[in-house]
């Protein structure tokens, strides 16, 4: 929204002297730890972090239940490490897009695509990121709040640079969250099957946002005929 920091270690127990992972971690381990978290992602973006079980995660990844505490020692552990994960690689795309040196209207696209192609690849994560962060104890939610802030505010420079080249040009803010508003609500709308895909969207964002509806190019293949959302397309309501 960072190289991405290595906030892993809370995620699964220390382990002991006798234990086998203090003589090497296996070649599979954050293999399987990442699809873990994945499986993970997927349930509760689905049904809620609070109605998930973690019976329920084992069985989606296949695991036992005491396999699973090997490499997360509680569900809160799963969506501390989805959210923080998550909103890292958001943190780390804006600090790497500082390194490329791009100005004007070609970096804030640059950054547009960039964090629109991110997304495409973390739907569950970003809707645990958007829906369930209210579960994070104090210092947690803060820590994943803070590298929110990261991200809006590499954003922000990118606009305040279209809008005078100064960091506290007037309305970058609320202009960068209106950008926010309409990348990170696609999940919601966006149907998998539809002809307008992720790396469709991010160069309509970046029409629309900085040359108005009239600038807005239609993708070579897209068929107007057919409807790439509706509102049906939004997941369903968490009971």
């Amino acid at each position: 929204m960072t190289a991405l920091p290595d906030n892993r270690a809370f995620a699964f127990f220390a382990p002991t002297q006798n234990n086998t992972m203090a003589r090497g971690r296996s070649a599979s381990y954050d293999d399987q730890r990442e699809m873990i978290l994945d499986k993970a992602a997927q349930l509760f973006a689905k049904r809620g972090y609070s109605a998930t079980s973690m019976n329920e995660v084992a069985q989606a990844c296949g695991l036992s239940k005491a396999t699973l505490y090997h490499y997360y020692r509680d569900k809160y552990s799963l969506l501390v490490s989805i959210a923080d994960d998550h909103v890292s690689r958001l943190a780390a795309l804006v600090e790497d897009e500082e390194t490329l040196k791009l100005q004007g209207e070609a970096r804030l696209r640059h950054l547009i695509h960039r964090i629109v192609a991110e997304y495409a690849d973390a739907q569950n994560a970003h809707r645990v990121l958007t829906e369930d962060v209210k579960f994070l104890e104090e210092a947690d939610r803060q820590r994943v709040l803070d590298k929110e802030r990261l991200v809006v505010a590499g954003f922000a420079r990118a606009v305040a640079e279209m809008r005078g080249g100064k960091a506290g040009a007037p309305l970058s803010k609320p202009l960068t969250m209106l950008l926010f508003g309409m990348i990170n609500w696609m999940f919601t709308w966006m149907k998998p099957e539809g002809e307008l895909d992720y790396a469709a969207m991010a160069p309509i964002v970046a029409d629309l946002f900085l040359g108005g509806i009239g600038e807005v190019k239609a993708p070579a293949a897209f068929n107007a005929e057919t409807p790439s959302a509706s509102p049906s397309s939004a997941p369903p309501a968490r009971s």
